[in-house]
């Protein structure tokens, strides 16, 4: 659990381990709302966060909507705990990049969360590894498991006389949905008033 400025305030759920871009993200929104009490426990499982959210033992949730189970979380939480989509946003991701082991001219082998393969030419590599979290990535490289991964370029500056970096993939803007107990829609169509948006819509 990562705590933020005090004991009490809404608990938000989301994707862990430690690091991982689900963390970032929701640590920007809780600044960009003012959460400041709030407390961010990370999961395994987005189904356990519904299950966290429907026994009281967190308030909010947060997921990334590219991820593969994202529709599956949505129907899930809406049909069987009345669980919402509260909140939407758009937020960068981490820097992205191919991540190789220091000393392997020619990798072979590629580790990479599903929802990113679109992000690069995955036929470059004879074989891929799919894993829950790019946040994995980085220990299966120094590990020796795979010869490249999809992950944060920080994961490269850390380990940087082990590993390097082929190719700076950048951030990502992704779109990122908020589930809580509290309706919002009721019906009606619900959408930012952000100027920045309505701007670029009168631009047509």
């Amino acid at each position: 659990m990562t705590e933020r400025e005090g004991e009490s305030g809404p608990n938000f759920v989301t994707l862990g381990p430690a690091g991982t871009n689900h963390e970032f993200v929701t640590g920007k929104y809780l600044e960009y709302r003012g959460l400041k009490n709030a407390q961010i426990k990370l999961i395994d499982d987005f189904l356990d966060g519904l299950t966290m959210i429907n026994n009281g033992k967190a308030d909010y949730m947060i997921q990334v909507a590219v991820h593969p189970e994202c529709a599956n979380v949505v129907a899930t939480a809406h049909f069987e705990y009345g669980i919402h989509v509260i909140d939407t946003f758009i937020s960068p991701s981490k820097e992205l990049g191919i991540v190789t082991r220091r000393g392997i001219e020619t990798p072979k082998t590629l580790a990479l969360q599903p929802a990113t393969i679109k992000y690069i030419d995955a036929k470059k590599w004879e074989k891929l590894v799919y894993v829950n979290s790019i946040m994995h990535i980085p220990e299966g490289l120094l590990n020796g498991k795979y010869d490249s991964g999809l992950t944060t370029l920080e994961a490269a500056e850390k380990h940087k006389d082990q590993l390097r970096v082929d190719v700076q993939v950048g951030t990502v803007d992704d779109p990122w949905l908020v589930y809580g107990k509290c309706r919002v829609s009721n019906g009606h169509l619900v959408a930012s008033s952000s100027r920045t948006v309505t701007q670029n819509l009168s631009s047509f």
